[in-house]
């Protein structure tokens, strides 16, 4: 009788650090139903990569070198519309889980999940079937019922002004909101001047207070 060969899906790792690549590697190759087929440390690399590994899933950050998670998401979609893609990131869901489901992605999971969850995300995923948390999930339906709040940032702002815009309402500075970003600090004084401008604000300083009272008002 000929023996069965269990399918074996093929993941690949977008993710610039190198402690959690390990993780996830050591993690997905632990397992009988998936495979470690490629990791890339920033997006360029990742788009390259992907394309020449042909993966079944792509797990992305959000913060990568040299091009927003987002971005890559958007760019893979078009490359290869049945590649699908997962977010596993430390940015929050309320603030980003809606915007990956917009550029392509079919799920969204925080890096601080257990390692249960994140297999569970990926099988699902895999399944065909879309891994939402239930208040993403609950928050997706009040939306497509509701209509999109056009005041708010999640509209108004770009993806990238939207990771700024988060990091100063973290209270962190021009030039460590530029580090976690991979980008210059001139560049990020241009996304505040332009967030500045599409929030009706007069003053840089209250693009802060208002990026502070809003992920404060997210913890609530």
């Amino acid at each position: 009788m000929p023996s069965f060969t269990p399918l074996v899906y093929r993941i690949f790792l977008v993710e610039d650090h190198p402690v959690m690549l390990e993780g996830f590697a050591r993690m997905l190759d632990s397992e009988p139903d998936v495979e470690v087929c490629g990791q890339a440390r920033s997006g360029t690399e990742a788009l390259r990569a992907i394309a020449e590994a042909k993966p079944d899933l792509a797990l992305v950050d959000l913060s990568i070198p040299d091009m927003n998670g987002l971005d890559v998401i958007k760019q893979l979609r078009t490359l290869d519309p049945q590649l699908a893609t997962l977010v596993v990131t430390a940015h929050s869901e309320a603030l980003y889980g809606e915007r990956a489901l917009r550029a392509g992605a079919k799920g969204f999971i925080s890096k601080d999940a257990s390692s249960d969850a994140i297999l569970d995300a990926i099988r699902t995923v895999l399944r065909g079937d879309r891994y939402l948390s239930p208040a993403l999930r609950d928050h997706v339906e009040e939306q497509a019922a509701n209509g999109q709040d056009e005041a708010s940032p999640l509209t108004i702002l770009s993806d990238r002004e939207l990771e700024v815009f988060e990091h100063f309402g973290r209270g962190y500075s021009t030039v460590k909101t530029a580090e976690a970003l991979f980008i210059s600090p001139k560049t990020v004084e241009t996304h505040r001047a332009n967030i500045k401008r599409k929030l009706g604000l007069e003053r840089a300083n209250e693009v802060i207070q208002r990026a502070t009272l809003w992920v404060e008002s997210l913890r609530d």
